[in-house]
């Protein structure tokens, strides 16, 4: 058994190392440095290994597991950016054969390059590779993201109603992304424990300096406000040694508070060097005789954001600061009135029940559209129909009655099942446009169908169906045929 599944399964508190491979040797031997002494503080230490976090021609955690000198307990990633089920089961099968079996499943962020109205870049979304991975390795360990550094109502309360679906589809545990907000800390835990079966969660947690702030810009779905800047700017002003000190002093903390909240570990970024490593672990010793309850750590907490002369950090946006079980907003007239519309047309023609829908389902199953002529008609016809409605990319099988009838094709990565963590104030990670699923969530709480966003696993869209009519298929009463792999042999007997 695995060391992160054993100390998961035992609750005992674990410490992930996040390594991003690159083609250095120095950047490999200090990692193994790091893991050489195997725990943090007392704690079981392993590392996970990023993917695609830069680009499609980054190293591949395998290739990088390979790179090691020696064996390392890992835990790799798979990135879902401009990739399909094939890529996910080719990935899973060599990691059987090598005698791996955890995984942490995520979406990805933006591809580089990636702009909208260009070639679509399609993204396999973790509730659907889940789903894939849980039923080709069903006793493997699988995790999946969850992002509770969200500020407005509409993209917090979709994160919450896409993590749902991944515990559904499969996921162990789950993995915050990166964040300072120990508010938001507390509501993630609280949401998990209100679930009918919780799973363990790790707080990913990072050394903030203005620096690495800066360099913050660039990664979606991570928030630093204003007036944390503005500390770590005055921090910095005073020296780097000093603000280099009170940010690892700040980490120390945060892992100290994370673990009283109840999490079951930490995924820790930016930690490159044995150095930095005995640095942290200086300072979380101190602080453990200082700090045993949550009633102590909060005041501590509180004051290594502060300096003087500057007013106290917020670490939510000046212009939003929602928190789960907030509940306020409400869809346009517009938009309401486009989903009954929507429905009541549904309901019309695709019900398969009444005379017009058995019609309409006799006319597009006739043999003349399985030609190849006849195909790319009906194809042409429906696009031409659905597209000016909805933004219609004629996936091959519409889940327009699981989306509230809004398309997951008008969004730039395609995604069905709820938001990539990469929004903000519900702004898509690509800045021109709101989140759909935003819109989906606001329509959804109004016509109250919010069991439509956290029950319906939606399953990914093959690459063989799409560009094709979706219609006949629907009319068939079932499914397209999916690809159903069975469980991968195991190469290792479980132990």
């Amino acid at each position: 058994m695995s060391l992160l599944k054993t100390a998961l399964r035992e609750q005992n508190f674990v410490c992930v190392m996040e390594f991003v491979p690159k083609p250095s040797a120095e950047r490999f031997a200090a990692m193994e440095a790091i893991l050489a002494r195997a725990h943090l503080c007392g704690w079981p230490m392993t590392v996970a290994i990023g993917d695609r976090v830069g680009s499609p021609l980054d190293m591949s955690p395998l290739d990088a597991l390979a790179s090691f000198s020696n064996p390392v307990p890992a835990l790799p990633h798979f990135s879902g950016k401009d990739r399909e089920r094939h890529h996910l089961l080719a990935q899973l099968q060599r990691m059987d054969a090598a005698g791996l079996d955890q995984l942490l499943l995520l979406t990805g962020d933006r591809l580089p390059g990636h702009e909208p109205g260009q070639r679509p870049v399609r993204y396999l979304e973790s509730v659907a590779a889940l789903q894939v991975a849980r039923q080709a390795c069903p006793h493997w360990l699988l995790g999946a993201a969850l992002n509770p550094f969200k500020y407005h109502e509409e993209e917090g309360g979709a994160q919450y109603f896409k993590a749902e679906k991944k515990l559904a589809a499969g996921a162990d545990f789950l993995t915050l992304q990166l964040g300072f907000d120990a508010a938001k800390h507390q509501e993630a835990i609280h949401w998990m424990r209100r679930q009918a079966s919780p799973k363990p969660m790790l707080a990913c947690l990072m050394s903030l300096t203005h620096g690495r702030a800066t360099m913050l810009d660039h990664v979606a779905g991570v928030t630093v406000t204003p007036s944390m800047r503005d500390m770590l700017e005055a921090e910095t002003a005073q020296s780097k040694a000093f603000a280099q000190a009170r940010s690892v002093d700040r980490l120390a903390l945060q892992i100290i508070g994370t673990k009283l909240m109840g999490y079951a570990g930490v995924h820790l970024s930016g930690v490159h060097t044995l150095e930095q490593l005995l640095a942290l672990e200086t300072r979380i010793e101190y602080w453990q005789t200082q700090v045993q309850s949550l009633e102590q750590w909060a005041p501590a907490w509180h004051a290594s954001w502060q300096m003087p002369g500057l007013p106290a950090v917020t670490f939510h946006p000046p212009q939003a600061g929602w928190r789960l079980d907030e509940s306020r907003v409400d869809a346009s007239f517009k938009e309401k009135a486009r989903y009954h519309l929507m429905h009541g047309m549904h309901a019309l023609l695709f019900s398969r029940r009444n005379s017009l829908s058995k019609a309409f389902g006799w006319a597009v199953r006739q043999p003349l559209w399985g030609t190849r002529v006849g195909a790319h008609v009906l194809h042409t016809l429906e696009r031409s129909v659905k597209r000016p409605l909805v933004g219609c990319d004629t996936c091959g099988r519409c889940r327009l009655e699981d989306t509230l009838y809004i398309c997951p094709e008008t969004c730039p990565k395609g995604l069905a099942n709820g938001p990539c963590g990469g929004t903000a104030l519900n702004r898509c990670e690509f800045g021109d446009r709101e989140c759909i699923h935003s819109v989906k969530y606001r329509t959804a709480k109004a016509v109250r169908q919010t069991a439509v966003l956290t029950e319906r696993l939606i399953p990914c869209i093959e690459v063989e169906t799409r560009h094709r009519s979706s219609w006949p298929q629907w009319f068939a009463g079932q499914a397209p045929q999916r690809l159903s792999p069975q469980p991968l042999p195991r190469s290792q007997p479980e132990s």
